[in-house]
């Protein structure tokens, strides 16, 4: 109760300094009929915009500002000459007018919303003034991006426009990391901004721009002019003085010439903040059915990972990390034709994670109860380099050649307490990438495009896996005095492949696309497990190895037109796929050539400028991978044996989507709802023997399994509080079947609800706020039946006190259902105080985390076998002083 009034003080105390006067009343045109979408603007004496909206559908406006003196109240629009006024907000409360604007001719080269310095519309370009939303708190580009109307950045740091991830994070037109964006968003300060392009319909080749039907979006930010053709950057440190030995230090160079541009960075902390986001998604970047996107779905497999999943709770809170990252990335104007773009990134780290569970089965006639006490520690080395050569051949060829190396080390150690018996576990990774492509780019005439495409790809990762220890003993009972055993695993992958690509766009906007291509895959897998007593090899027990050539290739037609008729478009789609397959399983060997088609059709209607519906149905048959074809088990964790089902496989799957969207993603309302069902005729399921100390799993194919998704997202801005509300809420039924301790085929179904909503204000003044809450149920029936309910709830407060001093509150409340009551409810609070020294180049901060110091959480999670209470340890409350000199 405490916490609730301090919050609700703070709360009350925030809005009362929010005091403003409303500017209201109507707009109307010469003839007293009503205009919409005026924009109103509040500038001060030196032309700086202070608040700013735009009139509803009936010719209404309200427009608030905390701010005293004399001001400018400009009304303007499209098509009508503008007024504009001056008003004192010294002493009203509130300021009626009523205004009538006279037509003028004029010439629409774009179209400006809400005004000039704010927000620009010009084709697919929306274009925002970054000082409009910019804060004193705002330490990076994450943080900027998150008070953009449209724009949403999640726990993770992706970055979304609208429900479409972005594609890339440019600076000033020039993209650096592709897909691996959140390593410039969470490191790059926001202060050198001007401007943030939202693109939308983007294309990755600019030759197929206005040819290409593209839902792609990305974000392109345009650098101040002071901040060009010049070094700058900053350097950040802070320390823990709480002596928890707590630090931060990162540094950010860049210079952007006019020939060449670089971008040096650096970060170093132990205080769980992931400075990289999903580092996969600069080594793999994945673009499904894009033009030259060929080899993006190809990787290698690892047969072991150990688990140190968090489910529903802030990452960073459980991070004990020691992070050491430095990207060095550079792009050279060769010449006109020439530019060469390179990337080097190195990380170590070292990750520390701690659980403690107990874990209840119930299935088959089968009940017993486990305890494990883990703790893991990870340490992992990454070397990435890349190097991008982009040559101009004239304006309607290109020519760009792509080439890439990664190195990657883990060495995991396990001190693993299982039933009171001690264990120690040890993972040795090593991962080597060797990835090369070249796409050439024909634009022959205005509106056809031929893209030629050819990549190699060269991955291995080899793994070595040991147990201090014999769970085994009913498995292998001839190896009484077993101890120990060890699993030694390599996976050796080459691809290699090409692409023909047409796109031929008709003089009445029709898209018709051809494609023709070769796609070939090799898969070595070798597993080897030897039980040992001691150093002395009892065994390589013969159903335990694994050697398997797996090779695929897939020699491929597609055919796509999409046909606009008035308001609606018609998508057909049909992909022929000769395959050509050949597995050897240790002696025995088999080839197929199964020949397939895989069908789509789907429709986009713009019922208007407001309403639009997209829906399609395909129906897909895809082929068996290496990880699903061995024919003998392997250890995937401790206690889980796996293996293929030993032969070829095809399955085939429908889908049905619907969409419909109220409204653009950068309207005051805007509601995106999406229906998804899944049918898949045969899929790949499990055959287990499940018992204390260990689980035998094979897979076998079943037929017909189910899901059923309805998700929607409501945004809506409410201008009398000046605050943008958003709603969401999903349901998804999954029906599945397996086979448990022999028990038979037996059905499982699972739900899963998720619902919650925010509050965020935009107020002018010094008090902003950030709420919500998120409700998350899930269901699962078998031969048992389960349920738990999770509730988080936050409430974030934001003080602009003057342009030295800001500060910033952070409050989270967790509440997790199924949990005895004193280990149900977890509160959270963060504090980050900012003080600036010099002309915004020395800033002092205090940042706080865990400030209440919860020392753990627990949670409650289900399936189709089980129940399972777990513990995770947090990291412990800490408070840096930083200093942060910009330059």
């Amino acid at each position: 109760m405490k916490k609730i009034k301090l919050i609700s003080v703070i709360l009350f105390i925030g809005f009362t300094l929010n005091a403003q006067t409303n500017m209201k009343g109507s707009i109307s045109d010469e003839t007293n009929q009503p205009l919409s979408f005026v924009n109103i603007v509040l500038q001060d004496s030196l032309d700086v915009i202070v608040s700013y909206t735009y009139s509803s559908e009936k010719g209404l406006y309200s427009l608030r500002s905390s701010k005293k003196g004399n001001f400018k109240l400009k009304f303007s629009s499209l098509g009508f000459r503008s007024k504009v006024f001056f008003v004192n907000l010294s002493n009203n409360k509130e300021i009626i007018k009523n205004i009538i604007l006279t037509e003028e001719a004029f010439s629409l080269d774009e179209v400006i919303i809400q005004s000039e310095k704010i927000i620009k519309i010009k084709k697919d370009t929306i274009e925002i003034k970054a000082n409009s939303y910019l804060t004193e708190n705002d330490a990076t580009i994450e943080d900027l991006l998150k008070k953009i109307p449209g724009v949403t950045v999640n726990s993770e740091g992706t970055i979304k426009i609208g429900n479409k991830e972005i594609e890339k994070l440019m600076i000033d037109g020039d993209d650096f990391f592709d897909r691996g964006y959140k390593i410039l968003s969470k490191n790059m300060p926001p202060d050198q901004i001007e401007k943030i392009q939202l693109l939308q319909k983007y294309s990755n080749n600019k030759l197929l721009k206005g040819i290409e039907e593209s839902d792609q979006v990305a974000l392109n930010l345009v650098l101040k002019d002071n901040a060009k053709r010049k070094w700058f950057g900053n350097l950040s440190l802070g320390y823990d003085v709480t002596f928890n030995k707590s630090y931060n230090l990162k540094s950010y160079l860049m210079n952007f010439g006019k020939k060449n541009k670089y971008i040096f960075l650096t970060n170093f902390n132990n205080i769980g903040y992931n400075a990289t986001g999903d580092i996969n998604h600069l080594i793999h970047p994945f673009r499904y059915g894009e033009p030259a996107s060929i080899g993006d779905n190809q990787s290698a497999y690892s047969l072991l990972n150990f688990n140190s999943f968090i489910p529903n709770f802030k990452a960073s809170r459980t991070n004990f990390n020691n992070t050491e990252l430095a990207s060095l990335n550079a792009i050279f104007t060769l010449s006109k034709k020439v530019k060469l773009k390179t990337i080097g990134f190195f990380n170590w780290d070292e990750n520390d994670f701690f659980r403690s569970s107990i874990t209840s089965f119930t299935s088959s006639g089968t009940n017993f109860t486990n305890t494990e006490n883990f703790v893991l520690r990870k340490k992992k080395t990454i070397g990435f380099g890349k190097i991008d050569l982009n040559y101009t051949i004239s304006k309607t060829k290109t020519l760009e050649f792509t080439t890439k190396y990664n190195n990657q080390d883990k060495n995991s150690n396990s001190n693993l307490i299982f039933n009171d018996l001690s264990t120690l576990e040890n993972l040795k990774s090593k991962n080597t990438l060797f990835d090369q492509k070249i796409t050439f780019t024909n634009k022959f005439k205005d509106t056809k495009v031929f893209l030629l495409t050819g990549r190699y790809i060269n991955e291995k990762i080899s793994q070595n896996y040991i147990i201090n220890q014999f769970f085994y003993e009913n498995l292998f009972s001839n190896f009484s005095n077993a101890n120990n055993v060890i699993q030694q695993s390599e996976n050796k992958m080459q691809f290699a492949g090409f692409n023909a690509h047409l796109l031929d766009k008709k003089e009445n906007g029709n898209l018709l696309e051809l494609q023709f291509g070769n796609e070939f895959r090799s898969d070595k897998l070798n597993s080897t497990f030897t039980v040992l007593e001691d150093t002395t090899v009892l065994e390589t027990p013969s159903n335990f190895q694994n050697n398997t050539t797996y090779q695929t290739n897939n020699l491929y037609v597609k055919a796509k037109y999409r046909v606009k008729i008035k308001d609606v478009a018609l998508i057909g789609k049909l992909d022929f796929h000769q395959l050509f397959n050949v597995l050897e399983n240790n002696s025995f060997s088999e080839k197929q050539h199964p020949f397939y088609i895989n069908p789509s059709i789907g429709f986009d209607w713009e019922i208007n400028k407001k309403n639009k519906i997209i829906s399609s149905y395909s129906y897909n048959t895809t082929n068996a991978r290496i990880i699903d074809v061995y024919n003998n088990y392997v250890l995937r964790s401790v206690r889980l044996f796996s293996k293929g089902t030993g032969g070829f496989n095809q399955l085939d799957a429908s889908s049905l989507i619907l969409n419909y969207q109220l409204g653009n993603w950068s309207d005051i309302f805007f509601v995106n709802t999406s229906i998804i069902y899944n049918k898949k005729f045969d899929f790949f399921s499990t055959n287990s023997i499940i018992t204390q100390n260990y689980t035998q799993s094979e897979k076998i194919t079943i037929k017909d399994r189910e899901s059923f998704t309805v998700f929607t997202d409501i945004n809506k801005y409410f201008k009398i509080i000046s605050s943008n509300f958003k709603i969401k809420a999903s349901y998804t039924k999954l029906n599945y079947k397996n086979v448990v301790n022999n028990s038979g085929l037996r059905e499982v179904k699972s739900t899963n609800y998720n619902y919650s909503f925010g509050l965020r204000s935009g107020f002018q003044g010094v008090f902003n706020y950030h709420l919500g809450s998120k409700w998350t149920t899930s269901q699962i029936r078998s031969t048992i039946s389960n349920s738990f309910t999770n509730n988080i709830n936050f409430l974030d407060l934001l003080f602009d006190i003057n342009d030295k001093f800001n500060f910033q509150i952070q409050t989270e409340r967790y509440f997790f259902e199924n949990i005895d009551a004193e280990n149900s409810t977890y509160y959270f609070a963060d504090l980050e105080v900012k003080y600036k020294l010099k002309n915004n180049k020395l800033i002092l901060s205090l940042s706080g985390k865990n400030l209440f110091n919860t020392k753990k959480f627990s949670a409650f999670s289900i399936s189709d076998i089980s129940t399972s209470t777990t513990a995770y340890r947090l990291l412990p409350r800490y408070v840096l002083l930083k200093m942060e000199y910009r330059f």
